[in-house]
């Protein structure tokens, strides 16, 4: 396929100055950013990363951009009141966190790593009024929806250097224009109106021609809602704010009506591969194969294969066939970080000090209402447990005992 077909079969098409997809089939340098405004990527950065991959894959020059800057002052658009300025130590720990998830993200695709930092710290504020400001039309910033959010009745308001955002961001673009030759910039789509700033800049400055592309925010089909948030929030990028157990667990849970969608964007699985997928959607949708595919590839790519095969067997113990003595070392620890742990060697103390139940007596009556297991076999008495052992209460209640 070429890239302008990959893209559209993927999903990764919404608003764009060429004149023509097809235009994105000449190779050319891009640029891709994110600002360290936290110090991890969400599953929402990771799907226009994903976008970038296929633009690498047929061509492009990548130029990755870690926004030191930008992240100075954080991006208002969609907010609906000012943010809080985070720590110069603060966003050096995440400018450092983010580029290493771009390091496991493109791993065996080339790119170039930038900090806009690196060019901002040493600009004199009247230079950039002049040579920036004086270009752009405070008509046209005023128009931004964010903008008028912010400032019409009942808005929050907007700071100087909130609303100057569009501006530092759209100078990145202009100096990677001239810097590094980069003629196209890569979004998504809530970040639109500020990647146009900078094509304008370097047509206006420049006499140059530059472009900007932009993929559609990914939506749960089901409910209509954004996607990429559970019941805990935020899914993320970084094993220490969402676990690679829980990570496997929100792709696991895809909806049928989106796993395709979700299989185009976040894994690279080929067409073939992904329309044998959606036959087995159709056919048996019980089994779940789809669902099971799409979190088995998005654990590998985001926290390796170790972790993605760990994460695998201890859904299946859990959840599955799979006895639960055949759990290796490592993926007893991954298990005895996502459910209650016990060392009590009697079944009723196991489940009363893991906090599944609230006494002796509830215990067991769960254990004669055969309400409870151990090791996959039900139980119908209270008896010494073996370790390692896994108890199940109901259907979704766990706990290890070690």
């Amino acid at each position: 396929m070429t890239l302008a077909e990959e893209l559209t079969w993927r999903g990764f098409v919404n608003q764009m100055t060429f004149a023509d997809i097809t235009d994105v089939n000449e190779p050319r340098t891009l640029y891709w950013g994110v600002d360290p405004s936290a110090d991890s990527m969400t599953i929402g950065n990771l799907a226009a990363a994903m976008m970038v991959r296929h633009f690498i894959d047929h061509g492009y020059k990548a130029i990755l951009l870690v926004g030191g800057a930008t992240g100075m002052i954080g991006d208002p658009d969609g907010k609906k009141q000012e943010r809080d300025l985070l720590t110069v130590e603060q966003i050096a720990a995440n400018k450092k966190a983010i580029a290493g998830q771009y390091a496991t993200v493109f791993d065996g695709q080339a790119f170039s790593l930038v900090d806009n930092y690196d060019w901002f710290k040493d600009m004199n504020y009247l230079d950039f009024l002049r040579d920036v400001g004086k270009h752009m039309s405070m008509t046209q910033m005023l128009d931004r929806e964010f903008v008028q959010s912010r400032i019409g009745e009942g808005g929050a308001g907007i700071s100087y250097a909130e609303f100057s955002y569009s501006l530092i961001q759209g100078y990145d673009f202009l100096h990677l224009y001239r810097e590094k030759g980069a003629t196209l910039q890569v979004c998504g789509a809530d970040q639109w109106g500020n990647s146009i700033t900078g094509a304008s800049l370097i047509r206006k400055l420049d006499g140059g021609e530059a472009h900007v592309y932009s993929t559609p925010l990914v939506v749960n089909k089901a409910t209509g809602k954004k996607f990429g948030k559970s019941e805990e929030g935020a899914i993320w990028l970084d094993p220490n704010k969402t676990s690679p157990f829980k990570f496997y667990q929100f792709w696991l849970n895809a909806d049928d009506e989106g796993v395709i969608d979700y299989l185009k964007i976040y894994t690279l699985l080929d067409k073939e591969a992904i329309e044998q997928l959606e036959d087995a959607v159709k056919e048996k949708p019980a089994e779940r194969e789809a669902q099971h595919v799409l979190a088995f590839e998005t654990t590998k790519l985001v926290h390796g294969e170790a972790r993605a095969v760990q994460a695998r067997n201890v859904t299946a113990a859990l959840f599955g066939d799979t006895p639960f003595k055949q759990l290796l070392a490592e993926e007893l620890d991954m298990l005895a970080r996502e459910i209650p742990t016990t060392t009590s060697s009697r079944l009723v103390n196991a489940l009363v000090t893991s906090g599944v139940v609230a006494s002796n007596g509830e215990a067991r009556r769960l254990i004669a209402a055969r309400a409870v297991s151990v090791n996959g076999a039900k139980v119908t008495d209270d008896h010494d447990l073996t370790v390692p052992s896994l108890i199940k209460k109901g259907k979704n209640n766990f706990i290890l005992v070690r």
